[in-house]
């Protein structure tokens, strides 16, 4: 998610299949899709308290989905970026709903592409003030990344739409982005339903992490915390998923979970 530097707002050659592979080296714990975690129980008493033998309980996580952005669903112009020989749609790459904040997506291709370098700027909201993940969005919902877009009149967010016009009237004044650049291919190699986006402070990357919620997901509910993002924090995951059908899902939002977290070994 972010992969590495996504929101994971929820935020290929045709679409990773989500098969099996190898773990993580030193990963400890149940194989993804091994049976959920039993704790133990003192025989002399039907009333102590579960023991476990190799990891820990984690409660009130709040789990949402992510996935890679697919181009299809956006609207802008096709643009030269730097790192891609190929021209992709504006605000697939720059909006906080595409690449700069998911991480990678879905070209109209058919292939992966991902963010490779965040540049200078942080993120804008859609009347082009600054906002931030640090203090929660404080300056408002993210729009767009802090350039690569034109201000309009009023000052706001507006770009060129690929059948034409603009899609917040006319650009202005262009705003740019130094340093950001892209690059084929997926970020990491993650898996759908499979890979999870954590707060390593929380749960420590590599870890087996057991999802009742996801019990039947066909994999078990065991996932590796395999990613991070810049919204994931404290007791909040992001599952990695496919695509849904179309850009108003914005995947499942589950409070108050419980997961069964085993750390790396070593």
């Amino acid at each position: 998610m972010s992969a590495g530097v996504a929101l994971a707002a929820g935020g290929g050659a045709g679409l990773p299949s989500g098969g099996g592979g190898s773990a993580p080296n030193g990963s400890g714990g149940a194989p993804i899709g091994g049976i959920a975690p039993t704790p133990r129980r003192n025989a002399h008493s039907h009333n102590s308290t579960p023991k476990l033998t190799h990891g820990t309980w984690l409660h009130r996580v709040t789990i949402t989905e992510y996935w890679p952005a697919p181009e299809a669903w956006f609207v802008g112009r096709l643009v030269s970026v730097p790192g891609l020989s190929s021209r992709h749609r504006i605000d697939w790459l720059y909006s906080a709903m595409g690449v700069s904040m998911e991480g990678e997506g879905l070209g109209l291709d058919g292939r992966m592409y991902h963010i490779d370098s965040l540049g200078d700027g942080g993120w804008v909201t859609a009347s082009g003030q600054p906002t931030s993940p640090s203090d929660g969005w404080a300056g408002g919902p993210p729009f767009w990344r802090a350039g690569g877009y034109w201000r309009n009149g009023a000052g706001g967010v507006t770009f060129p739409l690929q059948v034409g016009g603009w899609y917040n009237g006319g650009g202005r004044h262009y705003v740019s982005l130094p340093g950001v650049t892209f690059a084929p291919g997926p970020s990491l190699p993650l898996r759908f339903y499979q890979s999870i986006a954590v707060d390593p402070s929380v749960i420590p990357m590599g870890s087996r992490v057991y999802i009742p919620a996801y019990a039947h997901d066909g994999h078990g509910g065991w996932f590796i915390a395999q990613d991070t993002g810049g919204a994931i924090t404290g007791h909040h995951v992001d599952v990695y998923r496919n695509p849904p059908p179309d850009s108003t899902d914005s995947g499942r939002y589950l409070s108050n979970q419980k997961l069964y977290v085993i750390p790396p070994r070593g």
